[in-house]
């Protein structure tokens, strides 16, 4: 696939960055144009693997951002993001959309930049191009508060209803007590950017490479188009890639390597649906699903990944199941990964939909309690004294 991917606010940048990464150590050529948009001028230094010319700063004559963020405040990163709307599409000019088959946002739904300004790039967008628009965004966790609860509650309404698909990330889920809150997003961007980049990154073949199961952008396009919330599982176990003696014991035994090679694929998509899936989710409530074997062509099977299509489809409940080889030569690690889409049975949004109803109550108290202290602190009791207006 040939996509077009643009990070919003700190959290977006941070998953760009790395997904750009990760792109260059696979050797893969997923990411055609590459753009990260922010409020606060320091956060688009941190990018290690961006142009600066393609980082892109907003609201540095706005009244409260100023350059230095939007502290937060969903509506003044939605409000910063119309403002500055003629700075964001000159640089998107500079995409040739002739060279990418579709446009990610990624964003996390928690702060106030990505998940306010994320909308209005995503709308924005869908107006200038017909190609998928899909968004990526991450979930903040129950630690996080009220208030990231509350701006990730009102910003998923937006992403998923204007873009053609959204794939989630839980921080929940992913949330490592044993390191700090630097060690843990820096490890759960490095785990969300090997997802997407190997699922979207499938059907990408270097001469004389060529795949038993062929996989192109279209099959993966034609799984997202569901419009939804989607959800991605990955497992993956090293493999030895050598050649001389090794190579030629495997081919003398043809047989029995392909019988392991067969189950080692079952047993490793299994795992890749079972395991962590970067929004917990019931399988089942699926419409679509995608297989990704990625590997050493070796290490591929063709009867493995059958056998695996067919466990997904038993397992999700629909033939709408689709499967295909990314063979990799140099690869050390075979990997599997599946892509559900438009997943309904989601019990995290649902606890994010209540911590936000109870924070929205509760700052409405309490800005009523503090009106009402003002209103007796600067009032004149007995009446004596005259405001000036």
């Amino acid at each position: 696939m040939k996509l077009g991917i643009i990070g919003v606010g700190n959290a977006g940048s941070k998953i760009v960055d790395k997904m750009v990464e990760f792109e260059s150590l696979t050797n893969r050529k997923l990411c055609r144009h590459v753009m990260v948009i922010n409020t606060a001028r320091t956060d688009l230094t941190k990018p290690d693997h961006i142009p600066e010319e393609r980082r892109i700063l907003i609201g540095d004559t706005h009244q409260k951002a100023k350059g230095h963020g939007v502290g937060g405040d969903v509506d003044v990163g939605a409000e910063v993001a119309r403002n500055d709307m003629d700075e964001i599409r000159r640089a998107f000019d500079d995409v040739d959309i002739h060279e990418v088959d579709a446009i990610l946002v990624c964003a996390s739904l928690g702060g106030g930049t990505g998940s306010g300004a994320g909308p209005v790039v995503i709308n924005e967008l869908q107006k200038m191009y017909d190609e998928p628009i899909y968004g990526l965004g991450v979930l903040p966790g129950k630690y996080e508060g009220g208030r990231p609860a509350l701006n990730a509650a009102r910003s998923l309404q937006s992403f998923v209803n204007n873009t053609d698909n959204f794939i989630a990330f839980d921080n929940d889920a992913w949330r490592s007590k044993d390191q700090t809150v630097g060690e843990g997003y820096e490890g759960m961007n490095r785990e969300l950017a090997t997802r997407i980049v190997t699922l979207l990154g499938a059907g990408e073949y270097d001469e004389p490479t060529v795949a038993e199961n062929a996989m192109d952008s279209s099959d993966i396009i034609r799984t997202l188009d569901t419009d939804g919330i989607s959800s991605i599982g990955y497992a993956s176990t090293s493999v030895e890639n050598g050649d001389g003696l090794l190579k030629r014991f495997r081919e003398d035994h043809e047989v029995q390597d392909s019988s392991n090679s067969a189950a080692k694929i079952n047993g490793l998509v299994r795992r890749a649906v079972n395991s962590r899936l970067t929004l917990p989710c019931e399988p089942s409530s699926a419409d679509r699903a995608l297989i990704v074997l990625s590997g050493p062509p070796s290490e591929l099977s063709r009867k493995g990944l059958e056998s695996a299509r067919e466990w997904i489809e038993n397992e999700v409940d629909t033939v709408e199941v689709l499967a295909g080889d990314d063979p990799r030569e140099n690869a050390s690690a075979l990997s599997a990964v599946v892509l559900l889409s438009n997943v309904t049975q989601t019990p995290r949004i649902e606890k994010i939909q209540e911590q936000a109803v109870a924070a929205q109550e509760k700052i409405a108290e309490q800005e009523a309690v503090r009106e009402e202290e003002i209103a007796d602190l600067i009032t004149d009791k007995d009446g004596k004294i005259d405001p000036v207006i």
